[in-house]
């Protein structure tokens, strides 16, 4: 750690790499990648000793858009490889991110397991309620009425998930939900998130300006939780089923062991790769 202490301290725009992003304009995931970089400049996160694992859709570009290490992995499959790096190198802030399609569809099975596990590690859900990247198909969190797709022309007919009960549901030790119109909000979520020791999970609510230009509303109908966070599961479950899913803020935090297989130490490659000779 001497040689990080010898640095200058890093503004959020150390961490974005060269790359320019291909989002579409009006995007909420722009805010996303900016609260992120905002959240990491503020703990003083060296860059190499942070990771962005993501999986596919619009938001999982932003593995590309960090200057970290970064693994854009394959649909639905970002927390378990999220996981086996954390289980390798326990010293790393993992962070992970994708949609609500990437995260709650394909990926839903990995979603349930990583919140049950607790493993320490920040997972980031931009939900825009839609297929973006695949031309706007209804996703796990379309409102069952929502009729303007070509595959549904009369709605889905099924009740959306609520992500953050969800995520209580199966475990998660910290929820919290932000919004992209307030990416400075949005980041100081993202750094309690990260500084919490356990499965972290951030819903970000990002309008798709493209499918769902309606989303665009949203700004007038978003306001803080009324309440603090709160540690009594049962009282966040009936914080959440009550909301509209507009409220936004830390809506539960509980402490509780973190899971980390092997002792918590870095894992050995070598050693790993022997277990499985034949």
């Amino acid at each position: 750690m001497a040689l990080a202490a010898d640095r200058p301290p890093l503004k959020a725009r150390d961490y974005k790499s060269d790359i320019k992003p291909v989002w579409c304009p009006g995007c909420g995931d722009f805010a996303v990648l900016s609260a992120i970089t905002k959240a990491l400049a503020f703990l003083e996160r060296p860059r190499e000793e942070v990771a962005m694992i993501t999986g596919i859709g619009c938001s999982s570009r932003i593995a590309a858009y960090t200057r970290v290490y970064g693994f854009h992995g394959v649909h639905g499959r970002a927390l378990a490889l999220a996981g086996g790096l954390k289980a390798a190198r326990p010293d790393l802030t993992v962070l992970v991110a994708g949609g609500d399609g990437d995260g709650l569809s394909i990926g839903g099975n990995h979603f349930i397991h990583a919140c049950r596990r607790n493993m320490d590690m920040t997972y980031i859900v931009m939900d825009n309620e839609v297929y973006g990247m695949t031309k706007g198909q209804a996703s796990p969190t379309t409102d069952a009425d929502w009729d303007r797709s070509k595959l549904t022309p009369r709605g889905t007919g099924i009740r959306p998930f609520n992500p953050a009960a969800l995520a209580l549901t199966a475990g998660a030790t910290f929820i919290a939900r932000g919004f992209t119109g307030d990416p400075n909000g949005l980041a100081k979520i993202l750094v309690s998130a990260i500084e919490h020791r356990g499965f972290s999970f951030v819903q970000a609510l990002s309008p798709c300006k493209t499918f769902r230009p309606e989303q665009m509303e949203w700004k007038k109908h978003v306001r803080g939780f009324a309440q603090p966070p709160t540690h009594i599961g049962a009282l966040a479950a009936e914080r959440l089923h009550a909301d509209d899913g507009m409220s936004t803020g830390v809506i539960y935090q509980t402490d509780y062991p973190a899971f980390q297989p092997g002792g918590g130490e870095p894992g050995d490659p070598g050693q790993f790769e022997a277990e499985f000779r034949i």
